[in-house]
């Protein structure tokens, strides 16, 4: 039987070490209708533009950053949130190191 709840007392512990040149990924709680990965950027990586399936939330919690949405570029800092719809094109190049959630729902 599944728990009722998942809780975590320090997301950011859960990515250890980004090292130079690498982008670091980890599922960390996976449900029916949410999947929730931590991602760890070191500085001057890029993830390429892409696109998701389903609708995508992202959370910056540490870094700087510049996120393209379809056409418009912003630049996030830590408690940057975005919400995103299906099929959207974005990316995302770290302008220091970054510690970023993706909750696909």
């Amino acid at each position: 039987m599944p728990e009722s709840y998942f809780f975590a007392q320090d997301i950011e512990s859960l990515v250890k070490e980004i090292s130079p040149d690498t982008i670091v990924s980890r599922t960390y709680f996976e449900a029916e209708k949410m999947k929730a990965i931590l991602f760890g950027f070191a500085s001057g990586q890029e993830l390429s533009e892409h696109t998701a399936a389903r609708p995508a939330i992202l959370h910056f919690l540490a870094g700087e950053a510049e996120l393209t949405l379809g056409e418009d570029t912003k630049s996030v800092q830590p408690g940057s949130w975005t919400y995103m719809q299906p099929h959207l094109a974005h990316s995302i190049v770290a302008k220091s190191t970054v510690i970023m959630l993706l909750y696909l729902l």
